[in-house]
């Protein structure tokens, strides 16, 4: 089952790869295994994924290296990756807005990926120490210069998307979603309404609706499916604009995440975990 979107004139599978996990602990430094980093990324091609998603401050700078060694030439695949925080040291993250700052992450990251524009630049977090419209300006200017192709926006609410919009086109909102935690229903819904991409990191939904006896864990032992398939296979029919992205650092997890795109949800399925989560 082939789900696309297209964002920016650009068409893209809806079952991404995240890349924040082929990183060392605390998403910091190299990863122990950085063979089968490179491994897992040119696996995830192989199997017909063409978005993959990064940032600056994954390593720092570790992940978008990895990608560019194991994958530029690019070809078909998009890649999108964001700044906005930075890293003082293993699972340490600080908001960073400032348009200078963000020019200039935006500048390393064409650096290191190897490219002349970057598919998808997103502002990771709004920092909340700087004037918001300078930072959707900054955003502006990076596309009107052509160094980015397209601007997403990551843990924003609604009326920060359309202020956002008010300056710079957004083609993509990531935020905390799953099966399990629907904070962002309304951000969904909105972006379905406007045509823009829904990037839910951290797409696995976890808790007692995955634990054994659990809804989602039901409808995984009917289809003969995994938890974390289920998981996903409800995000790909949730919404027309959703984009998962299921990371991991091993290519068996790999695989049994991209095999969610064959699994589809009956009516049925799809209620029971849509009310098991009300």
């Amino acid at each position: 089952m082939v789900l696309t979107f297209s964002y920016a004139g650009q068409t893209v599978r809806r079952l991404g790869f995240g890349a924040m996990r082929i990183t060392g602990p605390g998403v910091w430094g190299y990863p122990a295994d950085r063979a089968g980093a490179l491994s897992v990324l040119r696996r995830a091609v192989e199997l017909g994924v063409d978005f993959i998603d990064t940032a600056d401050s994954y390593g720092p700078a570790v992940s978008e290296e990895l990608i560019a060694e194991a994958l530029a030439p690019y070809g078909e695949v998009r890649v999108a990756t964001k700044a906005g925080f930075l890293r003082t040291g293993p699972d340490k993250w600080v908001p960073c807005g400032k348009p200078d700052y963000l020019r200039q992450e935006c500048e390393m990251s064409l650096r290191r990926l190897g490219v002349e524009s970057i598919d998808l630049f997103q502002l990771h977090r709004i920092d909340p120490d700087v004037p918001a419209e300078d930072q959707f300006g900054l955003l502006s200017d990076l596309i009107t210069e052509g160094k980015v192709r397209a601007v997403g926006l990551s843990e924003v609410n609604v009326d920060e998307i359309r202020a956002a919009r008010a300056v710079v086109p957004i083609s993509t909102v990531q935020n905390l979603y799953n099966a399990s935690r629907r904070g962002s229903e309304d951000v969904v819904n909105y972006c379905e309404a406007e045509g823009i991409g829904f990037i839910p990191w951290f797409p696995v939904a976890a808790g007692a609706l995955a634990r054994p006896g659990g809804v989602l864990d039901a409808v995984a032992a009917k289809m003969g499916a995994t938890t974390a398939q289920v998981s996903l296979a409800w995000l790909l029919a949730r919404s027309p604009v959703v984009l998962p992205i299921p990371g991991t650092s091993k290519v068996a997890h790999l695989e049994e995440n991209m095999a969610a795109r064959d699994i589809e949800l009956s009516a049925e399925d799809l209620a029971a975990i849509d009310e098991a989560t009300l």
